[in-house]
């Protein structure tokens, strides 16, 4: 069984160095509940992922799944307007891979920032671009931000 372990935190764009070479990420929502259900579609490959229920604020199941881009691509499809689009930056700080992801669309204007996690107790160094932590706070998931967009708060 594959666990997740999380936190995710919000972003000063000002402090934030050049970001090269994002991935472009389309996101959708098969069930947006937990467990959660989702396609994801980055360049040239895609994955079907199911998130479990949270066992605490930063760690759940998680179950990945490499799947044909162009069924990555005919799921989204069926995932109509449950769909987020984002591009995702990653940053190596202190020995930990930053993965910061800038929204588009109806989520404009939010940067989130994630580091996964070996053990839930496991020390980082946070680095200067990151400000609150928002690994509890439900709003901040991608499948709260499909249905309340943060355009919308």
């Amino acid at each position: 069984m594959a666990v997740e372990i999380e936190r995710k935190f919000l972003v000063d764009p000002n402090k934030l160095p050049n970001l090269d070479s994002g991935a472009k990420i389309l996101q959708g929502y098969l069930l947006a509940l937990s467990p959660s259900i989702r396609v994801r579609v980055a360049d040239d490959k895609a994955f079907l992922t199911i998130k479990g229920k949270p066992q605490n604020h930063i760690s759940r199941n998680e179950f990945e799944y490499e799947i044909p881009p162009q069924d990555g691509l005919e799921l989204l499809k069926e995932c109509k307007e449950l769909i987020i689009s984002k591009t995702r930056y990653e940053i190596e700080y202190h020995g930990h891979l930053w993965e910061i992801d800038v929204f588009e669309n109806e989520n404009e204007g939010l940067i989130v920032a994630e580091i996964e996690l070996e053990h839930e107790d496991e020390k980082f160094i946070l680095p200067p671009w990151v400000t609150a932590e928002v690994s509890c706070d439900k709003r901040y998931t991608n499948a709260n931000l499909i249905s309340h967009p943060y355009s919308k708060w």
